[in-house]
């Protein structure tokens, strides 16, 4: 059993699917961590600005793993009326800062060339510095990155994931690879 199945097994109690995508070179998935931790570790973003930001990226993109994973993470940091708002693309129950979030977060995935100094004005205006700007940008297109090697290579949301994420969470990831 490689590392990576041992981790899961001793975090999960299971081999995720996505570490099985990945198999095939855990040192890509070990540096794809490692720069997931060095980007977040000087940021000032909020973990469950992250967690707006993963939800809305997932659910724009029509990730129904990630929208799983991360919607039951912003459940925890949230409720779960929030979260699923935010999978189905509302911004109810967000402040204006993790709103402006998750708007950035849809418009990056959908049309990275179509932004507009008025969409940077919007999250300048929601208190967001240039860094937690750049920072934000990153780590959107980093989970898209992420993403797309899972759903390309046929990563199906774990069942186990499924069963642990909140029933409004569940039922709003009606996209995607089913479980």
């Amino acid at each position: 059993m490689t590392s990576a199945y041992q981790a899961d097994v001793t975090s999960d109690g299971y081999v995720n699917n996505l570490t099985r995508v990945w198999c095939w070179r855990p040192d890509v998935l070990t540096s794809f961590q490692d720069l997931r931790t060095d980007l977040l570790a000087e940021s000032r973003l909020s973990p469950r600005e992250v967690a707006v930001m993963v939800a809305a990226t997932a659910a724009a993109r029509s990730d129904a793993y990630c929208a799983l994973a991360w919607g039951s993470r912003l459940a925890e940091l949230s409720d779960e009326a929030t979260a699923a708002g935010v999978l189905q693309g509302s911004d109810s129950g967000l402040s204006e800062r993790e709103a402006a979030l998750a708007g950035w977060s849809r418009q990056v995935v959908q049309d990275p060339n179509a932004t507009t100094e008025a969409q940077v004005g919007r999250l300048r205006d929601a208190g967001l510095s240039d860094q937690e700007i750049f920072e934000a940008t990153t780590w959107i297109a980093f989970r898209l990155a992420f993403s797309t090697i899972n759903d390309a290579l046929g990563a199906r949301p774990d069942p186990q994931l499924a069963e642990k994420a909140p029933r409004l969470v569940r039922e709003a990831v009606t996209y995607g690879r089913p479980v």
